[in-house]
């Protein structure tokens, strides 16, 4: 029994008793290493190259502008007229339309010059004929005409140069001597490339070294002039006669440039060429080439005196405002060739104008 009371006072002994221990720490001595991070970027001056390519860009730039000079010009221009039925007075119901286009581009580079210059003309009326009795509204073409040129010089001395000119003109579509033709089944008068011209000369060109009366003149003492017939249908053979399709004439030639604005906004605009050649190779793929003619016969004519073929335009344009204006073109021409007497074309229209210059 006192065994038993002896375990019991033991076993209420021991939770009431504290539990101690004792650890010990080694001293641990660190090592201090050096940390290094890796850079794989690559090294490189990134805003000294984007300066150095933008530098240049605009150096190009200016340098093309210098070099390059651009004038292009777009006029559109018509009018309408029309009368209702109960109109009093006789009156029939037009509609012109007439477009325009011209373009000049010049590239200089120290003694080397190019102007190119491209021109586009084209007007259609629209208005009412007789036809079988009928009265009938018809378009028909008043205006027609493609111009392209090309004139390569090499500066010689002061205000003069040498080199070539190349000029080639034609139309866009048929042409008819009276309104109704077409209509009637009559025979045309014009195509394209019927005719056709081509100018080409060698020779000097001296410019005006005036701002009030800037003056080109060209003289070719080597010159070239073609006429082209490939329609072989039409009225007129243009001075090539069927079988052929072309005649090539060689002679010299002379032409006078005058351009000029006035006006702080450039409200008047007066340009002016003046194109002559006179010819003493009356064809140079025939058998006899000095002014004479081969005949039906197959026989050669007697020398005959050559007259010169003149083609004299002027175009004014007045500006009311920006993209209004008017326009006034009159044009002489005479080519013995093709018709006796001397030819005259002039228009008064006004209407759009687009004008871009980049000097």
């Amino acid at each position: 029994m006192k065994k038993i009371f002896a375990l019991l006072a033991l076993a209420m002994l021991v939770p009431a008793t504290n539990l101690f221990a004792q650890v010990s720490v080694d001293n641990i001595e660190a090592t201090e290493e050096p940390i290094v991070f890796d850079n794989n970027m690559k090294q490189g001056d990134v805003a000294l190259n984007i300066d150095s390519d933008a530098k240049r860009r605009a150096e190009r730039l200016i340098l093309r502008q210098e070099r390059n000079t651009v004038d292009f010009t777009a006029n559109l221009h018509g009018s309408l007229t029309a009368f209702s039925k109960s109109w009093q007075a006789a009156g029939d119901n037009t509609i012109t339309v007439l477009a325009n286009l011209n373009f000049l581009h010049t590239y200089k580079q120290g003694r080397f010059t190019l102007t190119n210059t491209a021109a586009a003309k084209f007007g259609y009326n629209n208005t009412k004929i007789d036809l079988n009795g009928e009265q009938k509204g018809v378009w028909f073409k008043n205006v027609d005409e493609i111009s392209l040129s090309s004139s390569p010089q090499w500066a010689l001395v002061k205000n003069w140069s040498y080199g070539a000119n190349v000029k080639f003109r034609t139309q866009f579509a048929r042409g008819y001597e009276a309104r109704g033709d077409k209509q009637l089944g009559n025979q045309r008068v014009s195509n394209f490339m019927t005719p056709g011209y081509l100018d080409a000369s060698l020779g000097f060109t001296y410019i005006l070294p005036s701002e009030t009366f800037p003056l080109k003149v060209n003289l070719a003492p080597i010159a070239m002039s073609a006429t082209y017939r490939i329609d072989h249908k039409t009225a007129k053979d243009y001075g090539v006669a069927a079988p052929f399709r072309q005649k090539y004439e060689g002679g010299l030639s002379i032409q006078l440039d005058f351009d000029r604005t006035w006006g702080k906004n450039g409200w008047l605009r007066y340009r002016t060429t003046a194109y002559s050649f006179y010819g003493w190779i009356t064809d140079i793929s025939s058998k006899n080439k000095f002014v004479s003619t081969q005949l039906d016969d197959g026989s050669w004519s007697e020398y005959q005196h050559v007259v010169p073929t003149l083609r004299w335009e002027n175009t004014i344009d007045i500006k009311a405002t920006k993209y209004i204006s008017t326009q006034i073109y009159v044009q002489f021409y005479y080519n013995k060739a093709e018709y006796q007497k001397l030819q005259v074309q002039s228009m008064l229209s006004v209407g759009l104008t687009y004008t871009f210059k980049n000097k």
